[in-house]
């Protein structure tokens, strides 16, 4: 009988675990640090924003737009953490995780896009456009792969 019920990955799956778990450390860097930074620096991000969407359909609902993105962002943020602390068990849960992760990644960065486009900031909204070429990617890789295991 097995004492440690973790099954460390085969040998061959250490490159797909060292992917995962760069791909989580960036997703954790970037959402943690954009939602802490919301939430120590709340009213300076208020101000900010009342002045980017001052002449959009979203003036007068920057506070509550502004905490759900910060909900968003530091959820994601938790979800990469977790799923960068289950890389190494991939064989024993699989790729739900990570692709859980990335999904998530991908809902919040299309609700920052959708405010760049809002208050009309092309070059903004343009700037999340890799971000969310790595979220794709990241997406398909842990599809395929989860579909190829079953």
């Amino acid at each position: 009988m097995n004492r440690f019920p973790f099954q460390m990955p085969e040998l061959h799956a250490y490159p797909l675990v060292i992917f995962i778990m760069l791909v989580m450390v960036f997703f954790a860097i970037l959402f943690l640090q954009s939602g802490i930074d919301k939430i120590v620096d709340r009213k300076g991000n208020v101000e900010w924003l009342m002045g980017h969407f001052s002449k959009s359909p979203f003036s007068k609902m920057v506070p509550l737009l502004l905490t759900a993105i910060t909900v968003m962002e530091v959820l994601t943020g938790l979800a990469a953490l977790a799923a960068l602390a289950m890389a190494p068990f991939v064989n024993l849960y699989g790729f739900w995780m990570p692709f859980a992760a990335s999904c998530s990644a991908g809902v919040t960065l299309l609700m920052l896009f959708l405010g760049q486009r809002i208050a009309k900031d092309y070059a903004g909204a343009a700037g999340i456009v890799p971000y969310f070429l790595v979220v794709i990617f990241s997406m398909l890789i842990f599809g395929a792969i989860s579909l190829m295991t079953f």
